[in-house]
């Protein structure tokens, strides 16, 4: 698993948008490792190979650049989760082929589920619209999902549908994370490790998972 993010040093002639995503994919690395209260817009700017003031001519403020970052990482992984949804594998399947979209999608920026799931970033009128939009998409998709395989198993108490969410959410991060502390596993590799798990506590599951052999 390797960082992606962009140095930017000689980026004359790059369209504005293209040089965005790049200062965003710098900057992202930056807030993840050091957290927003530690990170400064200097060693963003000197990473990224440019100047300081053009990052706030970008993006205003430090809180707008985190904005980007989070509005990039929340679009990224809820888009792939809606992706893997629409695939029509249900149940516990359904859990395995969302898992393993996800590692993929993460691979070229692994930054993004650490930013996300960062309990230091601050609230505040540029970021909250945009975690809530994520958060809310989230939910929904969890809800979708874990709702789904609960009454497949016969249980349409709401109770236990909110309960089963909340494990499902911890699972979700506990594995994603896991992973990400283990750079040396790849997204293949680390899916079928999510079959073998989930077999072992379940039985087995009948998913067809790209690159998978047995």
């Amino acid at each position: 698993m390797t960082s992606t993010a962009a140095r930017l040093t000689g980026t004359k002639g790059v369209a504005r948008a293209d040089r965005e995503q790049q200062i965003v994919a710098v900057a992202g690395e930056v807030f993840a490792e050091r957290g927003f209260a530690l990170a400064s817009v200097d060693e963003i700017a000197r990473r990224a190979g440019i100047s300081k003031p053009l990052i706030y001519n970008y993006f205003g403020s430090k809180e707008g650049l985190l904005a980007a970052c989070l509005a990039y990482a929340g679009t990224l992984v809820a888009d792939e989760i809606e992706r893997t949804a629409r695939l029509g594998e249900v149940g516990l399947a359904r859990a395995l082929v969302s898992l393993d979209g996800l590692f993929r999608a993460l691979e070229p920026a692994p930054w993004t589920w650490r930013l996300l799931n960062d309990p230091t970033v601050p609230g505040g009128p540029e970021l909250d619209p945009v975690l809530a939009t994520y958060r809310s998409r989230m939910a929904a998709l969890s809800a979708d999902g874990v709702g789904e395989l609960m009454r497949l198993a016969g249980d349409d108490d709401p109770a236990d549908t909110d309960a089963m969410t909340a494990v499902w959410t911890s699972v979700l991060d506990a594995l994603v994370t896991w992973w990400l502390d283990h750079p040396a596993e790849t997204p293949e590799q680390m899916s079928r490790r999510c079959v073998r798990l989930f077999a072992a506590v379940l039985g087995p599951v009948d998913v067809d998972l790209p690159g998978r052999s047995g």
